[in-house]
């Protein structure tokens, strides 16, 4: 057992690391050159060394074969500045489920373009074609797409709308979407919309098919690709399998705060403590909790990246992933949200030719962030899948050079083809 001691460790929120990092790795099935996955593998020790990750799940597949499939740290019972249990506290594996956060964008987005696919909507409907009063205060010419490319003018919840007690009644949720007011007319520069989109989307999906998105993504998506994890919330039985997310790094300025909040509608703990309630694991929430490993979601972006086929089943037509991937525009352009450039299309945070979430020169990769150094991507230029997923909800912390190495060494080990 050990205390983080140390005044740096202390202000940065840091949580115990061990010295024998092996003695916390665990490795599933890897094909491929073991120097690509050992070069890789340094710099995700370099980032779990950095103490804000308690736990760390990284898959890589290359030209369709897993290179990386490992883990590394705990999945509970490791916070900051606390003695850790070794007895206790509970391993990461390469099997342990975590949440995706706002990655879960990308696959709630294909539920959305497999029932387009299905004849079950258009994404040029407009929304209160499928929900009964979304019109009111002005929604009536918001799309489908305007929601899936962060279009819509809706992009925040009032705070207290998003409650635990809320997430499971569908009818209460239905009742704030409608209500919501636009703060910019649909289709205009897009602001970041990190909630109000995917409970939208569930609205959506139930008004046009009668069924939830939940088993739209289990019987259509899940199912034909053969894997053990991708839940848009888990069963009560799950709950306790899935990953604590812990909040780490410095505290946030008066500035990120009032960001978070504009973003989130909660502050940042609170949304991480509202993470690992069993009322938030077991809800419905297509913007914030597909759960799933790092294999897992990888084998779903190598679908993605094969034309829609994995191991034999088609469960996607190409039509339909080309159709997902495409932009409104070819240029970056300014989220008044994020207050970042951004390129989206409808799903999807987008490569660019310069410097992007996925690192330099980039332009046909496509995948989503999670909250808050939680990667999954996929680069056809590479024939390269990643997924990054960390437990660890630092938003400025010591870790942050490691991130970036971690980034370029992906970038370097895999280049273009």
């Amino acid at each position: 057992m050990a205390l983080i001691d140390d005044a740096v460790g202390l202000a940065a929120r840091r949580c115990w690391v061990p010295s024998d990092l092996g003695s916390v790795t665990d490795r599933g099935d890897e094909l491929g050159t073991d120097a690509s996955a050992e070069r890789i593998w340094e710099h995700v020790q370099l980032l779990y060394r950095s103490g804000m990750h308690p736990g760390i799940q990284v898959c890589i597949r290359h030209e369709g074969e897993i290179v990386v499939d490992r883990a590394i740290g705990f999945a509970r019972g490791n916070l900051p500045g606390r003695w850790v249990d070794r007895e206790s506290a509970v391993p990461m594996t390469v099997d342990t489920p975590v949440n995706l956060f706002s990655a879960a964008k990308a696959v709630s987005a294909m539920v959305m373009h497999k029932l387009e696919e299905m004849g079950a909507l258009d994404l040029d409907d407009p929304v209160a074609e499928h929900v009964a009063g979304f019109e009111r205060h002005g929604k009536g010419d918001i799309t489908i797409r305007h929601v899936l490319t962060h279009r819509a003018g809706i992009a925040t919840l009032p705070g207290s709308a998003f409650d635990l007690d809320l997430l499971a009644d569908h009818d209460r949720l239905v009742d704030v979407l409608c209500d919501l007011r636009p703060s910019a007319r649909p289709g205009s520069t897009p602001a970041y919309h990190a909630v109000t989109g995917g409970f939208v989307m569930e609205a959506v999906t139930r008004g046009a098919t009668g069924r939830s998105m939940r088993d739209v993504l289990a019987a259509d998506i899940k199912t034909p690709l053969g894997l053990r994890w991708l839940d848009l919330g888990v069963s009560p039985r799950d709950a306790a399998s899935v990953a604590h997310n812990v909040e780490t790094g410095f505290p946030s300025g008066p500035a990120i705060d009032l960001f978070v909040r504009r973003v989130l509608g909660k502050s940042w703990g609170r949304v991480l403590r509202m993470s690992n309630d069993p009322r938030f694991l077991t809800a419905v929430i297509p913007s914030g909790n597909v759960i799933v490993t790092a294999r897992d979601v990888t084998a779903f972006y190598q679908c993605l990246l094969d034309g829609g086929v994995f191991g034999g089943t088609r469960v996607f037509e190409e039509a339909t992933i080309a159709r997902a991937l495409q932009a409104p525009r070819d240029d970056l352009e300014f989220d008044r949200m994020l207050a970042l450039p951004m390129r989206y299309s409808t799903g999807f945070m987008l490569g660019s030719d310069t410097v992007s979430l996925y690192g330099w020169n980039h332009p046909r990769a496509f995948g989503h962030l999670g909250m808050s150094n939680l990667f999954t991507w996929a680069d056809p230029d590479r024939a390269l899948v990643v997924a990054i997923l960390t437990t660890g909800k630092p938003v400025i912390g010591p870790h942050l050079p490691a991130l970036v190495q971690l980034i370029s060494g992906i970038h370097e080990v895999f280049p273009e083809r």
